[in-house]
């Protein structure tokens, strides 16, 4: 039996790239040298995509393979597929969802604790400067007055985890839910009422810089913003300005425009908690997600109901 080839757009780690090379015949688009010439190779006998949140499928890829099926994404995020080709061609896209959420609103809590406490440069203050005094004081985490911008999954679960330190918890989405937490449909209202802003948002049209100079203005010189969902969510530039200024607190990141390739402006701020877009990065996790990813080719290819369809 032929094995259905398959166009991957990023790397795997071995207990997925194993699997996947015995069930179909792959084809790494990630390590072609001239890709467009790749592209126009074997682009007609693509049948599927694998890839990830970052690499996605944008319309160039998806235009070099007439005979798609299907787009398995290694991750929750499908802003970087070309959804509208997709929906126009009738091609499935799949993601994973749920198995990633604890791990980022982990992840989200560790960096709210971490930038209030001070806690990376008072490890580095131990190792260094402790005989020359004390490390400066902090701020308090409980009852802290916390906004969540973007009540999903993820951000459901970094509210449950919050309600721990006893925090006043608001949210914003685009209508209310049947949660105990206050409603505010302005990000710039939510902000204003809040310590600390957590960023969970999905990227899209719509969020793109949700996170813009009159939210941060209304979050003020005190308060602090965490963002573990997408780079675009934020106006980088007006972030930048913000931390350098005082005009913002501090700020905690996992995501950046153009990442690995950060803005240098950010390695010269004492405010803000840099983290290498790996709030779902555990070995858990990430057999889980791997094995989601391939679960729903095994079902596109069996003729069986995709287990996470995003279309």
């Amino acid at each position: 039996m032929t094995k259905p080839h398959v166009l991957q757009m990023g790397s795997y780690p071995d207990w997925d790239q194993s699997p996947l090379e015995a069930a179909y015949q792959m084809h790494a688009y990630h390590a072609a040298a001239d890709k467009a010439v790749f592209l126009a190779e074997v682009g007609p006998k693509i049948r599927a995509i694998a890839t990830n949140g970052g690499a996605g499928a944008g319309p160039a890829v998806i235009a070099a393979c007439p005979n798609l099926e299907v787009i398995s994404i290694y991750g929750v995020g499908y802003d970087a597929v070309d959804m509208a080709a997709c929906k126009a061609r009738g091609i499935r896209v799949t993601n994973t969802p749920d198995v990633l959420t604890d791990d980022c609103a982990d992840l989200a809590v560790g960096m709210v604790l971490a930038l209030a406490r001070g806690m990376v440069p008072a490890a580095a203050f131990a190792r260094a400067d402790w005989t020359k005094g004390s490390f400066p004081l902090q701020r308090r985490v409980t009852g802290m007055k916390a906004g969540i911008l973007g009540l999903g999954r993820i951000g459901l679960q970094v509210a449950k985890r919050l309600q721990g330190f006893d925090m006043d918890i608001a949210y914003c989405g685009r209508s209310p839910r049947d949660v105990p937490y206050t409603y505010i449909a302005d990000p710039v209202a939510l902000a204003a009422r809040s310590d600390v802003v957590i960023v969970t948002a999905l990227a899209n049209a719509q969020t793109r810089h949700i996170v813009n100079v009159q939210v941060l203005q209304a979050l003020g010189p005190k308060g602090l913003l965490v963002n573990i969902s997408r780079a675009p969510n934020i106006d980088e530039e007006a972030l930048l300005n913000a931390l350098e200024t005082g005009a913002l607190g501090g700020a905690a990141l996992d995501v950046f425009e153009g990442e690995p390739h950060l803005n240098p402006r950010f390695l010269a701020l004492p405010n803000v908690l840099l983290q290498p877009h790996h709030a779902s990065g555990t070995v858990e996790t990430r057999r889980a997600m791997g094995q989601l990813m391939r679960d729903n080719l095994t079902a596109h290819f069996a003729g069986q109901a995709l287990l996470t369809p995003v279309v």
